[in-house]
């Protein structure tokens, strides 16, 4: 089979994929189409396209984003037509259908069917967008949050099937739209992620980070620390945290960029909110990682004694998936996205997620409860062999694509 994957950063959402694919060892072809990175897989034709700058800057403010989203396709197109030429032909064609890139691909192989990613479904009120109130939304921003969609709405009139890795995720699409956009729920290698128990009989080491058997760890991960993932809400949390339990120590992995949302006044969300607790913490007992390389952040995780996941309603992170794997006592906070995967006193604890004390309480409970850390290990590790196993997640996209062929 001829496979033509477009994603703007490889490998995307399709490093499984792309593995499993090259493991079968049947002929398989398969190209990606992506803009330059240093990321490289063998076996498969990297081809690369370069964003071009917006031709205009007289355009409306709701549709700035849309017009990269076509340039995007533009490009794609035309790199797809010269794969054409030199004599690929997809049997299918896989793609994120969130950056515009398969805009324009069925005009250079009409029809090849085309197997999209559709990742979220934008809301001006009801979902992220005005969800805590201390970031409210300048009204003159709500076309902009409209304007999202414009690629979501030309890429389900286009045809083809959908793939969403969530049932919320799902659910913000119209009901109409959700027919032809199937589940596909996202794996984890389950011998990868996974407990460790001798994490807690020696002694810890990464970088500054230093816990002795006995100690506490609390761990905290997202690409950027921003208040789309509530590390407002942590920082929030700690004065209390540090001051009650002396022997808890705090790691938070993350940029300083912004991944999510609305970019801060000045400097970076992480510094911003550290400021405002500095002086009721113990520096020395709370750790900014930045980003670590995965097998640090395993690690991280396997000697975590309780780990804290918050979101405000919006997409997923793969590291809430990674750390049920790894056996995590986990709080998460009670939005749509966490509470499809924890259910509170089965397999994680849940809390209010913009309450900074309601955490700290659920933060302590699980520090001082033992038995029920143990058993919420149990069961988070027990919900992911069931439910989040790559061999799955590899099932469903190979039968989503045989479907999409017919």
């Amino acid at each position: 089979m001829r496979y033509l994957f477009v994603h703007q950063n490889f490998p995307g959402q399709y490093h499984h994929i792309l593995r499993d694919i090259l493991s079968r060892k049947k002929g398989d072809e398969i190209v990606f189409i992506s803009e330059p990175n240093t990321n490289q897989m063998n076996g498969v034709r990297r081809v690369n396209y370069r964003l071009t700058q917006p031709r205009s800057r007289n355009v409306h403010r709701a549709v700035e984003e849309h017009e990269i989203m076509q340039l995007r396709a533009d490009e794609v197109a035309r790199v797809a037509a010269n794969v054409k030429a030199l004599g690929f032909e997809p049997d299918v064609i896989v793609g994120h259908q969130g950056w515009g890139e398969l805009l324009n691909i069925g005009d250079v192989f009409p029809g090849v069917p085309i197997v999209g990613y559709y990742e979220f479904y934008y809301h001006t009120h009801g979902v992220d967008v005005g969800f805590d109130p201390e970031f409210p939304l300048d009204p003159a921003m709500l076309p902009r949050v409209r304007a999202k969609n414009l690629t979501n709405l030309l890429a389900l009139t286009n045809g083809g099937l959908g793939q969403c890795p969530t049932v919320w995720q799902r659910s913000t699409y119209p009901a109409w739209a959700q027919k032809q956009i199937r589940l596909v729920p996202d794996g984890v290698h389950l011998d990868v992620c996974k407990p460790d128990p001798t994490a807690f009989t020696e002694r810890f080491e990464f970088s500054k980070l230093h816990v002795a058997p006995g100690q506490k760890l609390l761990t905290y991960v997202s690409r950027d620390l921003e208040p789309y993932r509530g590390y407002h809400i942590l920082m929030r949390a700690l004065p209390r945290l540090l001051r009650e339990r002396p022997d808890l120590q705090v790691a938070l992995v993350g940029g300083n960029k912004v991944s999510y949302g609305s970019a801060p006044p000045y400097g970076s969300w992480r510094d911003i909110f550290l400021k405002e607790v500095r002086d009721e913490i113990d520096l020395s007992r709370v750790h900014f990682l930045g980003k670590v390389d995965y097998r640090d952040y395993l690690r991280l995780l396997q000697r975590s004694d309780v780990h804290v996941y918050l979101t405000y309603p919006f997409v997923a992170s793969w590291s809430l998936r990674e750390a049920m794997a790894i056996g995590c006592a986990l709080v998460g906070s009670d939005t749509a996205p966490v509470t499809e995967f924890l259910t509170h006193g089965k397999n994680g604890l849940v809390t209010p997620c913009l309450d900074p004390g309601k955490l700290a309480d659920t933060v302590l409970e699980l520090l001082e409860n033992q038995p029920l850390a143990d058993g919420l290990r149990a069961g988070a590790r027990e919900y992911a062999v069931k439910h989040l196993a790559m061999a799955d997640h590899l099932k469903a996209f190979h039968k989503l694509v045989a479907k999409a062929i017919g």
